[in-house]
Formats: structure tokens, sequence, C-alpha cells
């Protein structure tokens, strides 16, 4: 027998999946391990269910816990199978744990080992807690993974019991179907392995049964398809055991209502969530492919524009991650948000066929759908002496089910994204084919799948809006039948919904789901009206998006009337309730009334959807503090005096999972390193470690070569794109947004026009002093916003002017980013230098890009607007450049109208642009009106001056490389508040009142 001892055992790689289950016994900022790289990652392993309860027998792995061996730890006994890797992954567990090794036995017994490793925590204590004690226990027979069958034996000081993953217990029954279930339990009892060789089998399986190719011919794309197939084998696993422990506990559970979903890619997401990356990666290279080859393959899910939709996405990444018990809903758009194709300067759309070649990752649930109804009349019918509605419905659809299963990180938690599809009834087209009415069949057909076919369907016509109001509608009423069903499998008494049940209404796209489950609840259940509206006031929160009352959605009566004939009714019906109750408290206040009705009597009769919303909600969420003063001292100043209580704001946020650790890999590593912990990545507020190592020379100089890293591959992929070669000295600048007046990329590219005047006019030498910039930008303009489009031809138009102007070389560089999207935010925000929040003060409700720039170290150039508010608060006014007027100035400044003064240096820029200087003077003319003294709206001659300077700052810090990385590292350092996991945990404590619900298995 031979003795050998490791003093001090730590590993530098990760072992994700064993936080799914066991959290660290204190906070990971104590622990500062000493890293040793090993060449290969430790494997990933799955139990099988174990039942032996005697000793086990000397083939059998065991653990045991001696506490009587040492006064200062505890100690931790293994006897195993020797394999290759397991001791570096038996360290890796008691790291991720926060536990300490202080020295290590290990002996040799035939093909056996024993180890005895001497434990403490992280304040160099033993460990006596018992409950402490068995989850270690635990997380140890899950890594060690057993021997050739996966048996561990788990040894405690009375009986031995074995680590059960799956067991037949989960079904319940008796006789007949219990003895069926324990016989699909016995042939599956096992989860997917995840090391390299099991992966390949995975892989290859999938090439040539899911893909129909030969494994020995088959391509990137072929290969990616299988890959992703092969990963959401590991998510369904997941996603089963989730949904079955969710149905055995019953918790409350959210329901999120989304009209928009901007999720981007979901391969890398996934396999750094399920923390299988690096075999996956080992896997494919011994096949030989790339997994970021591979990752290249997929095209982004668009079904969103802009932050909302984005919002929504990290929301969901939060709530499983997290552990709450929580569903999305949402549409699964045909087309999706368009492509954006420049062609001479000028936008082009083309439709978005992200679906043409098929989505792995999403699973068709042909046995999940409903009816959908639509026009039709109301009737009067008697029941039992009394009159009740009854609608008729004219037009029938189905809504089927397209489930995606989204895992958490650290967790085996996978919740569900669920997206309705729409359908032909079959009833309608059996009684068209009956009639030989083929055509008309067809017809129907193609009209019925439009629903649910285009993102945003263009509603300046009768057409469009009675699309778009079809798509809402179709919406809500499939998730609330999904809902209601889910709700009356477990209870039979609707008193417990608001027990049960959370609905938020992520801004008033889902609104008419008041009036529809008012629908159910009265119609359907046959509830009495004030006994369904009393439990319906307690299920809805709502949060808001939008900043001016002239921005919040409005439905035509007469549409909606034709449409949903009996969802008017019910309106109606809740607005004469609530004007009466009004009446009570205010008096007859009619200007007041008149505001605050649902119904709005103008031109066109219209329902206010907000309105709604906040009367049904106990809730009212604005999205940063300081949208959320605007809601109460503006927009919403009515409702506010009224109930003050239902008003709270939550400040959004963004996942850090995607925006550091999938796309900004480099970042990762540095920060897991210096902060001595992969804790961060599920506790962003770790990130303040950071301000304890600003100081170290040799912690900013690796932040500068990742920085570098990240603009090389910007670089390459702006060369590439665009033909423009651009220097990795210079600064990198950007600002990629959606293309709007009030977020002001013209007053960016007017900065951009004085920047290359000044440089023309200065002799060669004062050049040699400049900083040289690259100028990114990039967003998509609404097909039908020809203000915005012709911002689009201005940016173009001065690039082509700059970018072959010889005398300017590389001081000065523009890029527009066609097309700009998730994935290639992803590329784009961990390269930038400086990032530019432009929007006129008062008009971004919160503005979750810039959160996104922060976590990746980058410098904001900004107005005092939205969430950058709470930033300045975080990081400080001297670590970002603010200009322009303040929100509270903004009336005045608008006031002045015609005799506003403006700088010279901007009534220049204007003046290059009306002459022609680059080209299309006739087309530009209307662009430069809008910006003219008297109707310069969102103020941008105001602030140019303002602007100039704050450009002058940065110029100024970016010459001085130890500073400007100093406020870099600061600003990464800041933006744990701004994660979505404190976003989603204020949400859930204060406003839907749910508690995690951690699968065990």
């Amino acid at each position: 027998m031979h003795t050998i001892s490791f003093p001090h055992l730590t590993n530098a790689h990760t072992f994700p999946n064993l936080l799914t289950s066991f959290p660290p016994f204190s906070s990971p900022a104590h622990f500062s391990p000493i890293s040793v790289h090993f060449p290969t990652a430790p494997r990933n392993y799955r139990l099988r269910a174990s039942t032996n309860e005697s000793t086990p027998s000397t083939s059998t792995s065991t653990i045991t816990v001696d506490n009587s061996d040492s006064a200062n730890s505890t100690a931790f006994v293994i006897r195993a199978r020797n394999r290759i890797g397991l001791l570096q992954v038996i360290t890796r567990v008691f790291k991720v744990l926060g536990l300490s090794i202080d020295r290590a036995i290990v002996e040799f017994e035939g093909d056996f080992f024993i180890k005895r490793f001497f434990v403490t925590d992280s304040h160099g204590n033993k460990i006596e807690d018992l409950e402490n004690l068995e989850r270690i226990k635990r997380a140890l027979a899950e890594a060690i993974g057993g021997d050739g069958d996966g048996t561990v034996s788990v040894v405690k000081s009375t009986a031995n019991r074995g680590i059960v993953v799956r067991r037949a217990g989960l079904v319940e029954g008796f006789g007949e179907r219990k003895a069926k279930a324990e016989r699909m339990f016995s042939l599956m009892d096992g989860f997917l392995k995840n090391d390299p060789f099991s992966l390949q089998k995975d892989i290859l399986h999938h090439v040539e049964y899911t893909v129909a190719r030969s494994r020995f011919n088959f391509d990137d794309y072929e290969a990616y398809q299988a890959l992703s197939h092969s990963v959401r084998d590991r998510l369904i696993e997941r996603w089963h055991d989730t949904h079955t422990y969710f149905k055995r506990t019953k918790p409350k559970r959210l329901y999120f209502l989304s009209l928009e979903f901007l999720m981007g890619r979901s391969l890398s997401n996934s396999v750094i969530n399920l923390g299988i990356q690096d075999q996956y990666a080992e896997a494919l290279s011994q096949l030989g492919f790339e997994f970021d080859v591979l990752a290249e393959q997929e095209g982004d899910a668009a079904l969103g524009n802009g932050g909302l939709a984005r919002f929504s996405a990290c929301q969901m990444d939060s709530l499983a991650t997290l552990d709450y018990p929580a569903w999305g809903y949402g549409l699964r758009y045909e087309y999706g948000l368009f492509r954006q194709i420049i062609v001479d300067g000028f936008q082009h759309e083309q439709p978005d066929y992200w679906l043409n070649f098929g989505n792995p990752w999403e699973i068709e649930r042909i046995h999940v759908t409903y009816e959908v109804k639509f026009y039709g009349t109301v009737e009067d019918v008697d029941r039992n002496g009394e009159k009740h509605e009854v609608w008729i419905p004219g037009e029938t659809v189905e809504a089927v089910a397209y489930d995606n299963p989204i895992p958490g990180y650290g967790t085996r938690n996978t919740i569900n994204l669920r997206l309705w599809a729409a359908k032909p009834s079959n009833h309608f087209d059996l009684e068209a084919y009956n009639t030989g009415d083929y055509i008309n069949s067809i017809v129907n057909r193609q009209r019925t799948e439009s629903i649910s076919n285009v993102l945003y369907p263009d509603d300046r016509s009768h057409q469009g809006k009675e699309m778009r109001l079809k798509q809402q509608y179709f919406f809500v009423s499939a998730s609330l039948q999904d809902i209601i069903r889910r709700f009356k499998e477990a209870h039979n008494n609707f008193d417990e919904l608001p027990e049960k049940v959370a609905l938020h209404l992520n801004d008033t796209h889902p609104s008419l789901s008041i009036a529809e489950i008012m629908r159910i609840l009265v119609d359907e259940e046959q509830l009495d009206w004030n006994k369904a509206w009393n439990i319906v006031c307690k299920i809805f929160s709502f949060t808001t998006h939008t900043v001016v009352a002239e921005g919040l959605e409005k439905i035509p009566t007469d549409l909606l009337g034709s449409l949903l004939p009996r969802h008017l009714q019910i309106l109606y019906k809740i607005n004469s309730n609530f004007m009466e109750e009004l009446k009570k408290r205010i008096g007859l206040d009619y200007n007041r009334l008149s505001r605050m009705s649902i119904v709005e009597e103008g031109a066109v009769k219209s329902i206010r959807m907000a309105n709604l919303s906040i009367i049904c909600s106990h809730t009212v969420n604005g999205v940063s503090k300081l949208h959320s003063d605007t809601l109460k001292m503006r927009t919403f100043k009515d409702f506010y005096e009224l109930w003050p209580e239902k008003f709270q704001y939550t400040t959004n946020g963004v996942t850090q999972r995607r925006w550091i650790v999938v796309s900004n890999p480099s970042l990762c590593a540095l920060l897991s390193k210096w902060l001595g912990t992969e804790a961060w990545i599920r506790n962003a507020d770790l990130l303040t470690g950071l301000r304890d190592h600003v100081d170290n020379t040799g912690f900013r100089h690796e932040w500068k070569m990742v920085k570098r890293l990240n603009k090389m591959r910007l670089a390459e992929y702006i060369e590439t794109m665009s033909g423009v070669k651009v220097s990795l000295d210079a600064m990198f600048d950007v600002q990629v947004k959606r293309i709007h007046e009030y977020k002001r990329q013209l007053l960016n590219i007017f900065g951009i026009i004085h920047r290359y005047d000044c440089l023309k006019n200065m002799d060669k030498n004062d050049r040699t002093k400049v900083v040289p910039r690259v100028c990114i930008i990039g967003g998509k303009a609404a097909p039908g916003y020809e203000i915005a489009k012709k911002i689009i031809k201005l940016c173009h138009a001065v690039a082509e002017k700059i970018n072959n102007d010889a005398d300017i070389g590389d001081l000065l560089k523009l890029v527009f980013i066609p097309d700009y999207n998730v994935s290639v935010a992803e590329m784009v925000i961990p390269g930038a230098d400086l990032s530019q929040h432009l929007s006129t003060a008062g008009h971004e409700a919160s503005g979750t890009g810039s959160m996104k720039f922060l976590m990746n170290g980058c410098l904001l150039l900004a107005t005092a607007d939205g969430s950058t508010v709470e930033i300045i608060e975080e990081i400080g006014s001297d670590n970002l450049f603010l200009f322009g007027a303040k929100v509270q100035e903004v009336a005045e400044l608008r006031e002045k109208g015609g005799a506003l003064k403006v700088p010279l240096q901007f009534a220049r820029v204007l003046r290059m642009v009306r002459d022609g200087y680059f080209g299309d003077k006739d087309y530009f003319k209307s662009l430069c009106d809008t910006v003219e003294v008297g109707n310069d709206f969102y103020l941008l001659g105001s602030d140019f001056g303002s602007y100039l300077e704050a450009q002058a700052a940065a110029d100024k810090a970016f010459v001085e490389p130890e500073k400007w990385t100093k406020m870099s590292i600061l600003s990464a350092a800041g933006s744990g508040r701004f994660s979505s996991d404190r976003t989603i945990r204020e949400y859930a404590e204060r406003t839907w009142k749910i508690d995690p619900c951690q699968c065990p298995f």
C-alpha cells in the first residue's frame, strides 16, 4: 500500500453542474484558491438509481465522514475505483462548495484507492452541521459517478442510503399502472452521460437518425443540427423533471405574458447553463469540428424588436436560474423581425425566414391545441331564470403549442417558453373539402396562418390594425386556456386562483387577457361577476415600458366590437363599474373622470389599454426610478393620486450569463481569476470585488489585453462586412439601437460631421494630436418610419465621404452595421471602448443597452435619462461622460421654440448637409427641417454644445490609458446592480409573491 500526500489541492476547471443542488456554505469572497491548470476538463457524471441498503461490497464506491480524526478539520473518506482525472473532480467539488482542503492522503488498494480529505469551511472551522455534511456527501457522490455501473454508496453512521436521481415513485399509481411505471423507469433510470465519448455517440446518432445523413459524410450545418438535438436531449431531461416536481409540489406559478421575446441564439447559452461546454468542445474536436464554427451556423430567433423583447429573454434566463416556478407565453412568428438589407445606403426590408430550415430547440406539441374564436354575435340566453350573454363566434382557428426549454445556470431547473402558432380549424377545412371548395380552403388556411406569420404587421391600414388585434387576442386566448386548464387539473375552487397563479402583463399588448379571463370565469365557469372581478384584480400585475401618454395603446371600439363583440361588452361593464366607484371617490370632476375612463370619447372612440391594465392590476411597475417618477407625476398622475400603493418601480436588468459568459469568454475567465470564484455568474453583486484590484498593474494589463482581443474580433468582422479596415489603436465608439428620432442617432452623425470638418481644417501637425476614432452605428428603422430611414441614408452618405478621404486616413472612420441583432451585439459590445446613449432626457423608460456595455467595461457617454441615473449612483459621475438637458429642463427649453439659441457648430453642420456636401441635397431636406430652430422637438441643437464637450472629455481620458482602464474596471464593478437576477428577485418578492422551487433531481 502506497501513501501520497497532497496539501492544498485546487483545480482551475469548472464543474458547474455541482451547483445545481448545493449552494456554497459561505460567501465565495472568502475563498482564495491556488489555481492549478489541468490539460483536460473533468468529466460530468450522472448517477443511476441505487436502493442498496446493505453494507457496500468491496467493489462499491463509498463516502464516509469522520469528525474525530482531527480537532480542526472534517475528514471525508472516499473509496472509489481509480481513474484518470477523478482526483481533480473531487477537489473541484470542495472548491465549488466554498470549502478548503488542508491536506489529503491517498492510499491505493488494487484497482481502488482510499482518499482522505481534511476539509474546513471558509472560516477555517471543521464542519459539524449534519445537513451540510449530507449535502457535501451528495455532491461528492454525484461527481465521482461510481464504478462501471454508476453505483455509489453514501455511508451514514447508522445505515447506508443510495443516491437516487430518478425513481419510479415519481409516478403514482397502483397495480398494473404502477407496474408499467416501474418498467418504464427501469428502462430509463439514468441521465444521459456528458463525457466526451458519450457526447460523440449522441451527436453521431442524431447525424444518422435525426438529420438523416451518413455519419461518414456530413457538413458543418448538419453537425450543428445534430449537436443541437444532442443538447436539447439533455435540456428535455431537466425540463421533464422540473415540471414533474412543480406538479407534485404545487407552488404558486408565474405566467409571463409577452408578445415579444428576442431570444437570439440558443446553443452556446444552453451548453454554458448546463455546464458542459468544455466537454462538447472536446468531443467535437475529436470528430474534426470546432464548437465555435458550429455555433455560427445557428440563426437568430428574432421574435421581438428592441429592449422590451430582449428584456423578456433576460427575464426567462433569470427565472430559470433562480429556480422560480414560471412559464413564458408568446407567439411563434413565422418570419420574426425583418432582415435589414442596405442598398446604396437605403434600408430595404426582407422577410426573416428563420424557420426555413427548422428550429431544433423547439418541440411541437400537436396534442396541446386550443380553439380561438373571432367575430360573430352575442345572444341572451336564459339560465335558471337569469339572463346570460353567450358569444356565438363566426370564425374559429386552432392555436398549436411550440415549447422551448429555458435552462437555468447552476441549477437543474429548466422552465418553459410556450409559443403559439395559428392553424386552421379542422372542422372548417373538412367542410370546405366536402363541398369541393379546395381553393377557398387553401385561401382560408393561408389567412388563418397569417395570424402568427409576421411580427408587427403594418397597422397604418384597417386590415393591419385588425391583424394586430387578432394576434393579441389569439395569443391571450390560447395562453389563458392553457393556464386555466393547468390550474383546474390540481384545483377545483377558483377562490384559490390568486394563491396559485400570478399573471404578468409585459406592456399593454397582452391586456386583452383581463377581458378574456373575465369572460371565461363569468360565461364559461359561471361565476358571479363581482366574485370573478375580485379574483381577477388579485392575479394581474403590469409593467409599462411607455413614457409619454401619446405612445399608449388604444383600440378603436368599432374594430373591437366587430372582432370580439363579447369582450367589448365586458370592457364597457368594467368601465361603467369603475366610473361609478370613481365618482364616489373624487366627485363629479368630469375632466378627471374623462382622463381616467377606459373608454376614450373622441373622433375615434377607443379603448385605452393602459387604463384597463392599471385598473385591474394590483401592481403597476415602472422600469427605472426616473421612469416611475414620470409615470406618477405625468403619464398616470390621476391614477397615482387614486392608488399610490399600486405604483412601484423595478429597474430593468440584463443577464450576465448572455452578456459576459457567452459573448465575452475572455473577460469571463479574467473575472473568475481575479475574483477567486465563478459565483459571480449567479451573483453579479460579487463584481464589486473588482474594486479591490483596480490599482493592481497586473490586473489592469490583463484587462487591456482582453479589450484588445475583443477589438481585434470586431475589426475583423467590420472588414469582412464592409471592407473598411480599422485601426485597433483607435477608440471604438459605438451606438447600436433601434433607429428613432428620440434616440438621436442624428446627433451622433452631426458630431461625426463636426469632427470631420475640424480635421479637414487642421494642419498635419495638429492632426497627430487627435484621438483616432472608429464610429460604429447600427440599428433598424421601422418599415414605415421615413425620417429614421433618412437617418440611415445620411449615415452611409457621411461614411462614404469620410472613409474615402485620404487626408483623414485612420483618424476617423464611420461604419454602419446592417441587420443588427443579438448575435451581432455579442460581438460588438465586448469590443466597444465608448458607448453612446443619447435619448432626450425623459424619453427613455430604462435603456438596457447601456447595462450590457457597462458589464463589459465599456465607458458610457450619455444623457441623464432612464436607468443612466441609477448607473451614475452606482459608478459615480466621474466614470462616465454626461451631457445634455435634465428632465426638468426639457419642457422649458421646448417652450422657447424659435427663441432657442443653438451653437454655431450645429448651424454649420446642418448647413453642410442642407447644401449637399454629402450629396442627396433634396432627399435630406425634410430631415434637416426636423432639427431647425422651432421644429427641434428632441433638442439636438440645444444639447449639441454640451455633447461636444462630453466628446472632448472622452478624448482626453482615452489618451491616458491607465485612467481609461481604471474607469473601465470601475464601470464593470458597478454593473452587478443591473443584473436581471436582481430584477427578478424584486419582482418575485414584491409583486408576484412567488418562492423559489428548486428541482432536487
